[in-house]
């Protein structure tokens, strides 16, 4: 049987160099060169890259995207302010987030404060009469504090699932207990945003009505932030401590209560 030299004294050609080396220490590179140890070159991973498939385009158990409405927050403990014969009413609600322009609706009052009624303050009355879902003009039991302008929303259960069919209307006017100029089915902002439209029904008379007070200014305080230096950062921040409106009728007494947890919210917080 052939066999062969252990080539202890014999030296090879590099495929790479062309130089001359012992040949005990020559290796067989993965591309078949026969090169000096000190040549030799692992293959780069770019030439043979791991397979890959396409990327997913669909989640196992997707759902449908849902836009919530917002919802009530709690106010500290006796939120509610009046000025002696002065319409104008201040809630202290920090860190609020409010806008001016947005319609609040406030709600759990537990007492009269100033003066003004628990009623006047939550906006709450019925509907004095039927309403088709067309209607552009709406009676109500007693319409006397609700703003000239604004938004109301009627509550409306479905006697058949038990949900909540709630209307937004926006009107333009008020004569007495009439709402004028109504535009049915909408929204109406809160936190600088409108949520999606509720859709026009019919009402039955009796239903409750709520209405909204409309944001007129916001109650800030400004305080040293503390870490001015020369990065840029503010020397003092503002925080948002409440915001007031406006009344049609005016307070006949200074007073700050309403009780535990009365709450804020949207005009409606339903779908």
């Amino acid at each position: 049987m052939t066999t062969f030299s252990q080539g202890k004294y014999a030296l090879a050609i590099s495929d790479r160099s062309g130089m001359a080396f012992p040949y005990n220490e020559m290796v067989r590179e993965w591309n078949g060169a026969f090169v000096h140890i000190s040549e030799y070159e692992p293959k780069q991973p770019q030439l043979d890259p791991k397979p890959t498939s396409a990327d997913p385009q669909a989640l196992q158990r997707a759902r449908t995207a849902r836009t919530e409405f917002p919802t009530e927050d709690f106010l500290p403990q006796n939120p509610i302010t009046t000025a002696a014969a002065d319409a104008t009413v201040s809630i202290s609600f920090p860190n609020g987030a409010m806008q001016v322009n947005d319609f609040v609706r406030l709600r759990d009052i537990k007492s009269p404060v100033g003066g003004v009624a628990i009623t006047t303050l939550q906006l709450s009355t019925t509907l004095n009469g039927a309403l088709t879902d067309s209607a552009t003009t709406i009676t109500l039991t007693d319409g006397s504090e609700f703003p000239t302008s604004g938004f109301i929303v009627i509550e409306k259960v479905n006697s058949t699932t038990g949900l909540y069919e709630n209307e937004v209307i926006e009107y333009t006017g008020r004569s007495t207990h009439d709402l004028t100029g109504c535009t049915r089915g909408t929204s109406a902002p809160y936190r600088g945003v409108s949520p999606v439209s509720t859709t026009a029904s019919s009402h039955s008379t009796g239903a409750k009505v709520f209405g909204a007070y409309k944001i007129s200014f916001l109650e800030e305080i400004v305080g040293l932030a503390g870490y001015n230096d020369s990065s840029g950062n503010p020397a003092s921040t503002t925080t948002q401590v409440g915001f007031g409106f406006e009344l049609v009728s005016n307070a006949s007494s200074a007073e700050t209560g309403g009780g535990l947890q009365c709450t804020v919210g949207p005009i409606n917080d339903r779908g």
